[in-house]
């Protein structure tokens, strides 16, 4: 269902692997009085069914290359019209979209999530406000070693391995520099400290929260 409301504000937070985006992002929609709508850049993976699984466990999934952007752009300008999308659903054990999409309705504020938010410049151009969540490498890699450990089956070994080949390297190409185009940096290992300033801003948007 389409939805009237044209002042759609479109939330980017961007960051390392490991620095506590989702974490953030999380508590913010939490902290909504009006109804919000959470997307992250993971759905966003490119397709790969029509290569092995072998081949798909070999890419770098943090160079930019990766994410269908064109995809990403078309539905991050259809969620801010007010209009619905068939968002993908990607799943991290075989490296590839699900058949099936999720139908997904606009909201009055969009909050989106994933490292390389700022450096495809036609996604750049559609956030409205941009938060850059700022973690040392090193916290970074042990929470990024926890979470797959934990909640993705995988071995420490596997995860050490990616961290240094492609994971670190990415990271300082083009997530790190990334940081110039934020409208509010925050230190990743105090995110509770910033919630509040990020409310109080969208406050003075105009949005109730």
């Amino acid at each position: 269902m389409s939805r009237k409301n044209k002042n759609i504000l479109i939330i980017g937070i961007a960051g390392a692997s490991g620095s506590g985006k989702s974490f953030f992002a999380s508590k913010l929609q939490s902290e909504l009085d009006q109804r919000s709508l959470f997307i992250s850049q993971d759905s966003y993976y490119k397709k790969q069914s029509a290569v092995s699984l072998a081949e798909r466990e070999i890419v770098n999934y943090d160079h930019p290359d990766a994410i269908d952007f064109e995809l990403f752009v078309e539905h991050i300008k259809t969620l801010k019209s007010g209009r619905p999308i068939d968002q993908p659903v990607y799943d991290f054990t075989v490296h590839d979209r699900k058949k099936e999409t999720h139908k997904t309705d606009s909201a009055d504020i969009i909050i989106l999530d994933g490292i390389l938010l700022f450096v495809a410049p036609a996604l750049n151009e559609l956030i409205d406000y941009k938060i850059f969540i700022d973690t040392p490498l090193d916290v970074c890699f042990i929470r990024r070693l926890q979470r797959d450990i934990n909640e993705r089956g995988r071995s420490a070994e596997s995860v050490i391995k990616q961290y240094l080949n492609t994971v670190r390297p990415m990271c300082l190409k083009y997530v790190l520099p990334s940081k110039q185009h934020a409208d509010y940096i925050i230190n990743g290992e105090n995110t509770r400290l910033h919630l509040k300033d990020i409310l109080s801003l969208l406050k003075q948007k105009g949005y109730h929260v």
